[in-house]
């Protein structure tokens, strides 16, 4: 069990994560945490699994749980029963069957006598046969070195577990096994994650924002309907108070011109009656004091309800302006733009393949690039857009224009500012301050445009991206995604999933997200193996 109690945490620049947080996970449940970028998912995490402390409030745990957090990079100076936290109990163990029966050992082993063979097991569970409890983290890929921390689970055996983007990284064998593990967990178990394909496998969902935790029952499609029922009240809030603002609006221009006409036929009445000037002043006064008076009554009426709009359109999502937004390319669906025929490629002499590759890619297409880790998919995007060269057979492709978004978005230069680097795809020569407004159209306001884009998270850089090309507006024949989801939150996954679905061309991805290629209507797919 888990319990937080008035917790709050501060940056060391002083800026308030979070604040006063009440959030429990009782025994055996298993939650989804999720949450905008920024809200402190991770933060929390670190915290409950004692690697940071809160400034103020409380958080107690029934047992120690285990963390496996998001980057491993950390670790890379270790060994794998290292980073697992074993070596000390392996090195008491095998001094022990060499015959150091100490009391020191006999206290670390703690009668662990089955310690070897189970670390033997779970690693070789996560497929992870040919990797020893010596070898080096940093010789191991991304995936590798996420199986390592989920194998830890059956070595450790915790009751609370935690897990930072467990997903990252896995290809779908990984993803698989670790769905099972979800499916059959009967430890405690919170999960940050983006997985919307996990996430539909937790049973319920405990969302985090700048106000506190809140917990919905139901997996990430309830809560994901549950949310659009709310957005769709939200909606008509919003459209019902632009309606009442029209009206108010209406009834003030209209009480004017009534109030105007009446000040008129006064002052002609006052004319022809021949009232002296030092009255008809004083009436004068008085006309104009209740005319000030209706128009600050209906302007106190209207400026509430511009007040209660803003604060009802600040609570609405921005998808529908973070399109890409191209002029037309010219092409028409179907014109071949690829042609690749008996393609392979040699590593260290050997063929990537075990079949030569044969297929087009046409204009329109919208392909999934599938393939466990290490299957050349990456090579094969580089064979495509002419970086590598084949070893055997041929790449035929037409005079086109591509964009390559690799994981870590490294089209985003990190040497400029977000400005700089908007004002670089202004080849359609937009005006300073049309520029400035698709910057803030991508939720990049005025105090962010000198920000340098080095410190930009992995959801910046993707929306800076996709606000580049709105401002270059010169559609590419294909673009190319790799494993674009990796690494950034669901509203941001949303954001590019907008975007993607308004692009009329030629799409090639790669990714494991099942639940991103289903959104994006992939159509056509290339197995490698």
């Amino acid at each position: 069990m888990v319990i937080l109690q008035n917790a709050t945490y501060i940056h060391p620049n002083k800026d308030i994560l979070f604040q006063d947080i009440q959030f429990v996970v009782n025994n055996q449940e298993k939650l989804a945490l999720i949450g905008n970028n920024g809200t402190g998912k991770s933060t929390l995490l670190k915290i409950i699994a004692g690697q940071l402390s809160l400034n103020s409030g409380t958080v107690a745990c029934d047992s120690k749980p285990y963390y496996i957090p998001q980057l491993l990079d950390n670790y890379n100076n270790m060994s794998v029963a290292e980073a697992l936290g074993i070596h000390e109990k392996l090195r008491a163990f095998h001094e022990i069957l060499d015959g150091k029966m100490t009391a020191e050992n006999m206290d670390t082993l703690n009668d662990d006598w089955g310690i070897e063979d189970r670390c033997q097991q779970a690693l070789e569970h996560w497929n992870l046969s040919e990797i020893s409890l010596d070898h080096k983290i940093e010789d191991l890929s991304g995936g590798q070195k996420t199986k390592v921390f989920l194998a830890g689970i059956a070595i450790q055996e915790p009751e609370i577990i935690l897990m930072d983007e467990p997903s990252n990284h896995l290809d779908y064998e990984g993803r698989n096994l670790l769905y099972q593990f979800i499916e059959n967990c009967s430890q405690s178990l919170l999960v940050v994650s983006h997985d919307r394909t996990l996430l539909n496998l937790l049973p319920e969902i405990a969302e985090m924002t700048k106000s506190g935790i809140t917990k919905y029952g139901g997996n990430y499609d309830f809560f994901a309907e549950q949310k659009g029922i709310a957005q769709n009240a939200l909606d008509q809030d919003v459209r019902a108070k632009e309606k009442e603002l029209r009206k108010a609006k209406d009834k003030e221009r209209e009480a004017n011109e009534r109030q105007n006409k009446l000040n008129a036929r006064g002052k002609k009445k006052q004319e022809k009656a021949g009232i002296p000037k030092i009255l008809m002043g004083a009436l004068k006064n008085k006309a104009e004091g209740s005319t000030s008076k209706l128009k600050g009554v209906h302007q106190e009426k209207i400026s509430g309800l511009r007040q209660n709009l803003h604060e009802l359109r600040a609570n609405l999502p921005e998808l529908d302006q973070m399109k890409f937004g191209f002029d037309d390319s010219g092409l028409y669906n179907g014109k071949n733009l690829v042609e690749v025929k008996n393609l392979n490629y040699q590593i260290a002499g050997k063929n990537l393949w075990t079949e030569n590759l044969n297929f087009q890619v046409k204009y329109g297409d919208r392909i999934a690039l599938k393939g466990l880790n290490g299957s050349g998919k990456t090579s094969l995007i580089n064979l495509l857009i002419g970086k590598n060269m084949p070893s055997q057979g041929e790449v035929n492709r037409v005079n086109l224009n591509y964009v390559y978004v690799d994981q870590d978005y490294s089209l985003i230069k990190s040497d400029l500012t977000v400005y700089d680097m908007a004002q670089s795809f202004n080849q359609s020569g937009l005006q300073e301050h049309e520029v400035k407004i698709r910057l803030n159209r991508f939720l990049f306001p005025k105090e962010s445009w000198d920000k340098s884009c080095l410190f930009l998270s992995g959801g910046e850089r993707m929306r800076l991206l996709l606000c580049c090309l709105n401002i270059s507006s010169k559609a590419p024949d294909i673009i190319i995604l790799d494993e674009p989801t990796n690494n950034i939150d669901i509203q941001n996954i949303q954001i590019l999933t907008a975007a993607i679905q308004a692009y009329q061309g030629c799409l090639i991805v790669i990714s494991h997200d099942h639940y991103f290629l289903e959104e994006i209507q992939i159509d056509k797919q290339i197995e490698l193996y």
